[in-house]
């Protein structure tokens, strides 16, 4: 009896693995596609209980990012950021933490996974639903679920439980794009009247 249970243990840890290993490879090949050398472009739809929601376009290439809506425009440069606001014609400019990132850009999981996380998986006709748990409570994201594209390994959902609080991005026509660093960086000539506001 001890033996069909010690068996039974090391197949469980071993499929346990195996899902890991796979739900890895998945977010691997998705984080590949987002990484795009040259930038890639998409439309996303933003829920939060913290932040609203909002709509918009999104353009990213390493780990930089300019994300537009009807309200605002964001450009992070990788260092610093710097956020248009409409309604008040003003610029902020500063520079974010990991978390405040983490919060705004959809993408950044394809930094996230790989330290940290324990990862599980299940499948859904055309999509790979990869779920991910902080290993450390301290963490501020503490869940991730993020759903994949079997075909094209494009992310279409990323869903974040930041604090107590979740946030879920949906995104869609994700396109491989040639982007300039420039496009990444608040050009005041295209704002003449607005007010820069430095909170660094």
């Amino acid at each position: 009896m001890k033996k069909i249970i010690l068996l039974l243990s090391i197949l469980s840890f071993n499929l346990s693995l195996c899902v890991a290993q796979s739900a890895r490879e998945v977010l691997d090949k998705c984080a590949e596609v987002v990484s795009h050398k040259d930038g890639v472009k998409a439309s996303f739809r933003m829920e939060s209980a913290r932040y609203g929601a909002m709509s918009g376009t999104i353009s990213l290439k390493g780990r930089m990012f300019c994300a537009t809506t009807d309200m605002a425009t964001m450009w992070f440069d990788g260092k610093t950021q710097w956020t248009y606001l409409k309604q008040n014609d003003e610029v902020s400019v500063t520079t974010p933490t990991e978390a405040q990132l983490q919060a705004i850009n959809p993408y950044n999981f394809i930094n996230m996974y790989k330290n940290g996380f324990k990862l599980s998986m299940t499948t859904n006709g055309s999509v790979y639903n990869v779920h991910l748990t902080a290993e450390d409570s301290k963490k501020k994201i503490k869940e991730l679920f993020i759903t994949v594209d079997k075909k094209s390994y494009a992310p279409t959902e990323v869903k974040m439980l930041q604090d107590t609080k979740w946030t879920t991005f949906t995104i869609s026509n994700l396109q491989k794009v040639q982007l300039t660093d420039e496009i990444f960086r608040f050009n005041s000539k295209d704002f003449p009247t607005a007010e820069v506001i430095d909170l660094r």
